[in-house]
């Protein structure tokens, strides 16, 4: 009978699997062109970049070789090198204004497939052809195409997919908040961001997507779905604390939890789940809190030195 049963398990796995592989996942990942102050910017990106090549997902980008863009597409290109592979899978969509600034490098010379676009709103909507979206930290033409793939999906000119937000050292903290006040005050519909810490809560999310995650027909279909990922995520995140225990085999328990477990230890389960959500929002706010602290001493220092400077201003006009 135990046989019989992981077989079941086996096979649901594996649909979702054969599902999701049949083309080939493609991610489209939007980020700086900048490096960023801090190095853990660029490392965590070329991780990103990793981690596409490991799941075997085709990777569409801006066709960028600097910054955040360029440490992805290097990770990508060193992931799929490793594995020795005749072509990598990297789809470059630009515009002729911009294609005709690159200057051909290391990177850009092992990109054969490029599509350049007449404008930046077909490249925008070239770019939105892939399977999910991953953004990661960058400037304000990152914040343009968030923008522009939320108002995309709210307006129905976008199908809902994923998005994930590759907050690294909480980059996106701010954002995250204005998201959903907007929401809340009645100004837009809610995003179902999957947001992600570091390469590790990535991968995870990368495996799920690939393994677990079921593409709906319709809006409703994939909202519930993109929720139902969002919500159990940091129960994998927990019970996965290293790379000795594999995210088929939690998959797997739960499976069979969910098929042939009595209504304790299904009921147990959904505590375990919804634990592990609230300790992570917990752990978030915490963070959240700490960074306003932050900024409030930031702006604090501010003041005092403009109320410093605007006090040795008047002095110095009363001495003229």
């Amino acid at each position: 009978m135990e046989i019989c049963e992981n077989k079941s398990i086996k096979e649901v796995v594996g649909s979702f699997a054969e599902e999701n592989s049949q083309e080939g996942l493609r991610v489209f990942v939007a980020g700086g062109s900048r490096a960023g102050m801090d190095d853990v910017y660029v490392d965590e990106a070329y991780n990103l970049g990793r981690q596409i090549a490991r799941m075997d997902f085709k990777l569409d980008f801006g066709l960028s070789s600097s910054g955040i863009m360029g440490a992805v597409a290097r990770g990508v290109l060193d992931g799929w090198n490793k594995k020795k592979c005749k072509t990598t899978p990297i789809q470059g969509i630009t515009t002729k204004e911009y294609y005709s600034l690159y200057q051909t490098d290391e990177i850009l010379g092992q990109i054969e497939d490029v599509i350049v676009a007449q404008t930046l709103e077909e490249r925008k909507k070239k770019l939105l052809n892939a399977d999910f979206v991953v953004f990661a930290p960058g400037g304000v033409g990152t914040l343009d195409e968030l923008a522009y793939d939320c108002v995309a999906m709210q307006d129905g000119l976008l199908p809902i997919k994923p998005f994930i937000l590759y907050n690294v050292d909480s980059f996106f903290h701010h954002m995250v908040e204005y998201l959903k006040e907007i929401s809340a005050k009645g100004f837009a519909d809610p995003v179902p961001f999957i947001i992600v810490d570091n390469s590790d809560e990535l991968s995870i999310v990368f495996r799920l997507l690939k393994l677990r995650y079921k593409k709906g027909k319709t809006t409703a279909e994939v909202y519930a779905a993109t929720r139902q990922l969002i919500y159990e995520l940091p129960y994998f995140i927990k019970k996965k604390p290293d790379s000795s225990v594999h995210v088929e085999d939690i998959i797997a328990d739960m499976q069979n939890t969910s098929l042939y477990g009595t209504a304790e230890e299904r009921q147990e389960l959904a505590n375990e789940i919804e634990l592990a959500y609230l300790e992570k929002e917990i752990e978030r706010m915490y963070d959240r809190l700490s960074k306003t602290g932050r900024d409030t001493s930031i702006v604090s220092d501010k003041l005092a030195n403009l109320k410093k400077r605007k006090k040795e201003n008047a002095k110095n006009k009363r001495e003229k």
